[in-house]
This record gives structure tokens, sequence and C-alpha cells, in this order.
């Protein structure tokens, strides 16, 4: 949510950034805002009048009973109470103007940084920089699922019966590998100096509109039936949502957090979800970093946060790119973002496999989280990055560590969560 400032101030601005990511059925939203924030602005005055007013009668009300003028102090009364319905009235006006102003700003999107590029949706994405050799061997490399097979690693078909499409069972050296690489993962970030966090998996609906559009909500969050909570689809919306009306003081930043969840996503649209594999699931396991900061920091954090994804998987003998999501490719909240994305030698191309993103101030907004500055509060920056997400790393691994016995060879870093294994051999062929 953006400052309301400005679009009294300075609406074409808004404007112009509601058209660079091609929203422009929302332009119209900005007029209403103005005009409802100028009505609201006036009964606040108005209000603040009435009040002011209210608080000399009833001053004159004390000192004529005092004085033993009841008469006069009764006539003061009917004033008094002649504002106290106007004030009602007003405040009812008031109620009724803050919700259609917030309705609308809730969905204005985020100001974008000027560093990205413009474009309509992901087909526009902007290649940065490539880490580690792709390579394509020359043996042919199954697909992920038909190697974890090979291990008696996995089972869709049962998963399939307990749960239904889009979620499955690890086994074996699979779970084992699955849990080594988010170990690793957790000790990686913390020898960055990050404090190791487990939040609550699920949450309240206040917290997932403060951390999230409604589109994003919609398309991947899970509601418990009967109560006011949310399966989380990241542990971002916890970490973030832990500082809920809370006021901070500057010198506890920067806040860096990396925490581990499950992951619960609904996966609605125009993807799907796969018949096969783990590529696009309703449940995965992720390790996550959450920093908040001050406004003139947000950016250093930025470039530091995606690199060390890049670091992580340069560890797991990984090649990997980062691609700049352009205008039409941000979710509303997001001021900047890239995705870290793996290559594939099986499919000889990248695919994602985490996402680092500058929320700027919009969700210390809509959560309330403030800084105790020296010289006045102000809301803070938050951004999220991806560390590792289980299923997709596991795929990536796999893919650039496969031999061609059919073997899996286990990156260094690795190796200590796997109790000193270097290699992993099919059970069957």
């Amino acid at each position: 949510m953006i400052d309301i400032k400005l679009i009294r101030e300075n609406s074409d601005l808004v404007k112009e950034n509601i058209k660079k990511k091609f929203q422009d059925e929302k332009l119209g939203l900005v007029d209403e805002v103005y005009e409802y924030d100028k009505t609201y602005r006036e009964y606040k005055l108005e209000g603040d009048k009435l009040r002011a007013q209210r608080n000399e009668l009833s001053n004159q009300i004390g000192k004529l009973m005092r004085d033993g003028k009841k008469d006069e102090a009764e006539k003061i009364k009917k004033e008094v109470s002649a504002i106290n319905e106007k004030l009602d009235k007003l405040e009812v006006s008031e109620e009724s103007l803050e919700h259609e102003i917030k309705t609308r700003m809730m969905v204005i999107p985020n100001i974008i940084d000027s560093s990205v590029p413009i474009g309509k949706d992901d087909s526009e994405n902007v290649e940065n920089e490539k880490f580690g050799e792709p390579k394509v061997p020359d043996y042919e490399i199954p697909y992920h699922a038909e190697i974890m097979e090979s291990f008696n690693g996995w089972d869709k078909e049962s998963a399939g019966r307990t749960s239904g499409n889009g979620f499955y069972y690890l086994m074996g050296d699979m779970a084992r590998l699955h849990s080594a690489m988010l170990s690793y993962a957790r000790d990686f970030m913390i020898d960055k100096g990050f404090t190791y966090c487990i939040p609550p998996f699920m949450i309240r609906s206040d917290v997932v509109t403060g951390v999230m559009s409604f589109a994003e909500m919609d398309a991947m969050m899970y509601k418990i039936e009967g109560e006011d909570l949310y399966l989380i689809g990241t542990s971002e919306h916890s970490m973030i949502g832990k500082f809920k009306d809370q006021l901070i003081k500057e010198d506890s930043l920067p806040i860096t957090m990396t925490s581990y969840s499950p992951c619960f996503r609904k996966e609605v649209g125009a993807h799907g979800i796969e018949e096969r594999g783990i590529y696009r699931v309703h449940q995965f396991e992720k390790q996550e970093m959450v920093v908040l900061c001050k406004p003139e920091d947000s950016m250093k954090w930025y470039e530091k946060m995606w690199q060390y994804t890049v670091e992580l998987f340069r560890s797991l003998d990984i090649p990997v790119r980062t691609l700049e999501c352009c205008s039409g490719d941000l979710a509303d909240l997001k001021v900047k973002s890239c995705d870290v994305e793996a290559w594939s030698p099986r499919q000889k191309k990248y695919f994602e496999v985490g996402s680092c993103s500058n929320l700027g101030d919009a969700q210390a907004r809509r959560l309330g989280i403030r800084v105790k500055g020296e010289k006045e509060n102000y809301y803070l920056h938050t951004l999220n990055n991806t560390v590792l997400a289980s299923s997709r790393a596991i795929i990536a691994l796999l893919e650039n560590n496969y031999q061609e016995d059919g073997s899996v060879l286990i990156p260094k870093a690795l190796q200590p969560y796997m109790g000193g294994k270097t290699i992993l051999k099919p059970i069957k062929k």
C-alpha cells in the first residue's frame, strides 16, 4: 500500500506507475481515492471544530452550574447535545469514507523502482547474469521423477490415494537428501549472521492481507474451514506478521532472519499442477530469508540476498542465472524482484528455484510496523528471498549431478548431512 500523500501531491506519478504495470483498469481508483480523501479531510476538519466547540461549551456548563445558573446551563447542554448528534453522523461518514479509501488503496500497486524493465508479463523478464557453466552431457538425463523412482525414493500413487493430485511421499535416500539440503541451507544462512526461526504455519486473515495482494491470496492460500486461519504459502508471511502493530527501535535494525516451514499452495492459474514430478505441487518445504531494515538500506540488502542464493546453489555444483522481473510480472506490493533460476541439462534451459523481492514499505504500512526514529516515526522496508525450496532444489541437484550409470554424485557441501555418503546408487534401473 502506497503513502496516500502520493495521491494527494503527485497523482500523475501513481497513474504512470499503474500504466507501467499494464493495469489501466485501476487508473480510475486514483481519482476516486483523491476525491474520497478530500471529503474525508473536510469532514475531519469539521469534526475537529465541533469537538473544540463542544469542549468550550462543556467548560461553560461547569462554570454556570457552579454559579447556580441552571437555566442557562440547560440551554447550553442542548447545544452540546445537538453537536453530539452532528458528530455521530460525521463519524459514521468518516468511517465509511475510510473504508472506501482503504479498499481502493489496497489494490493500487506499489511504486516500482526506476531500474525495473517495462514489460507486460514474464515473457519479457530480462536475464541479468549467469553463474557457472551450463553443461549438457553426452548421455540422456531422465525426467527427475524417473531418477527418484530408480532409488525407490518417491511414491506419488499412494499420495494420490491419501491426499490427491499434487502430493507425494519421499522415501529413503530421496527423503534424506531433501532434509540434508534444508539443513545445509539453514546452516548456510546462520553462517551469514541470520537468526534461525521456525514460525507458526497458520496465520490470521489480517496478516495474510498485510503481506500479499488479494489476487495472490486467492490463487495461493488454503483457508481452514470455520476458522480465521490460513495455511502459509511461505514462512515470509508469518515472519513479517511477527512484527504487526509494533514500534521497533531504530538501533535494532536491520533484523535478519532465516526461517524454515512447510509451504501450502493451491497453485491456481495457467500452469496448474503437473501430473508427474514435483516441480509444481501443493506442499513442499522451504528455507527463507527475511530482512527488515531502514528504507535507505533496502536496495543494499536486496543485492546481498539474491547473491546468497546464487552462492548456495553454486556450492552444490548447480549453474544458475538471475532474471530481472519486468513491471507486468511484479506482484502489486513489490518494488523490485528477481528470480534465481537453475540450469536443467535435461531440458537445456533454466527454471525458477527462488525469488528475491524488495517490497519497500508496503507490507509495513499494511501491518502497522513502524520504527521509532530520532525525530519522527517511520515505516521500515521489508525484503524476502528463497534460500532453498526443497522440491525444485532436488530436481536441480539430481539433474546436474546425474551420472551415465544412473548414480548421483553428492556435492561436497551436502556430504556431512548425508552421513558421509559421496554418491547415491540406484536400487533399480
